[in-house]
């Protein structure tokens, strides 16, 4: 190992695919947890969106303190950003910079798997968690909202969005 890494605070993560903890937030969709804040030293949390057909995907939000990346892994999705709509295909990246509005789901009649990678990190897993938790009738939708602060994830109405989710 290189010598400048062994200075590091944050240890290296591996998170072999069979091994990974696996959060089903809706019918259509799965988030596979790969790294959390504590586990990198604060410099990232990631994750994998699975988004099969017709997910609604993540509603409009914005983050105060983190930029969200994706790479788009397999498929073709569509996200909102500020007011506009665009479409990423696979191999297609994303930056998102905090207070930001964005969105994303799979294309009309795609699928999509994406890399999200927030930086800086902040423990983000229990989150996620707790979205499976709302799914399965175990927590509430006010439970999200108490929980804003906490996870820097604020959501909001966005008629643009709205619209594009519409129209298919």
């Amino acid at each position: 190992m290189n010598a400048a890494l062994n200075l590091s605070s944050a240890a290296s993560v591996l998170v072999r695919a069979d091994e990974a903890e696996i959060v089903e937030d809706g019918a259509l969709s799965l988030i596979t947890l790969l790294a959390d804040a504590g586990e990198t030293g604060g410099a990232l949390t990631a994750n994998k969106a699975t988004l099969r057909k017709g997910s609604p995907g993540a509603p409009a939000h914005f983050h105060a303190k983190a930029t969200e990346m994706f790479l788009v892994l397999d498929g073709t999705a569509r996200f909102l950003v500020d007011d506009e709509i665009v479409t990423v295909e696979k191999g297609g990246f994303l930056t998102v910079p905090p207070r930001v509005p964005h969105a994303f789901a799979p294309a009309p009649d795609a699928e999509a798997e994406l890399l999200v990678v927030f930086t800086p990190g902040m423990e983000r897993f229990d989150y996620y968690r707790l979205l499976e938790r709302v799914y399965r009738g175990e927590a509430t939708m006010q439970d999200i909202r108490d929980s804003s602060e906490k996870y820097d994830n604020h959501y909001f109405e966005s008629p643009v969005w709205a619209k594009a989710l519409a129209e298919g």
